[in-house]
């Protein structure tokens, strides 16, 4: 892949990218971090993609491991988490059932419904069997369904 074609390619997928990113982190500037390290990763890294097939669930990798990394970095500093309003066009009651949701539970949710990965893809990014995705997923539509159940009655 050449090197324009990669970048392309990046451009394509950022929006994607933050918004995994908002499925895993709670902060507007904890996410633009995390996406901008994952591009300057992989930019760097592009070289080590070996089928550009699997280019979309190379980078959703990246993005959950450089999460993960600000996540566990803002772990050690004691600050208040700042709530998280709704993106715009999205469903207020529906964002705030699945932040609800765990991270683990959520970002496959989030990947399937909002993204359109399939389960393989899922499992490959999140380095997990499919079964596990399956599982998490079904329990998260569970939950969800509770928790919007609960909405409806208040």
């Amino acid at each position: 892949m050449t090197n324009e074609r990669f970048a392309e390619e990046i451009i394509a997928l950022t929006d994607t990218l933050y918004r995994v990113s908002y499925s895993i982190l709670r902060d507007k500037y904890d996410r633009e971090d995390a996406v901008q390290s994952c591009l300057e990763k992989a930019w760097k890294k592009r070289k080590t993609l070996r089928d550009e097939r699997y280019l979309k669930t190379w980078l959703i990798r990246i993005l959950i491991n450089e999460c993960y990394n600000v996540h566990r970095h803002r772990r050690e500093l004691p600050q208040e988490i700042p709530e998280q309003a709704a993106p715009p066009g999205a469903d207020p009651i529906l964002h705030d059932a699945l932040m609800c949701l765990p991270e683990n539970v959520r970002t496959p949710i989030v990947l399937h419904y909002m993204e359109g990965y399939s389960i393989h893809e899922i499992a490959l990014a999140l380095r997990v069997a499919p079964g596990t995705v399956k599982t998490r997923m079904r329990n998260g539509r569970a939950k969800l369904k509770e928790l919007l159940s609960e909405e409806e009655y208040s």
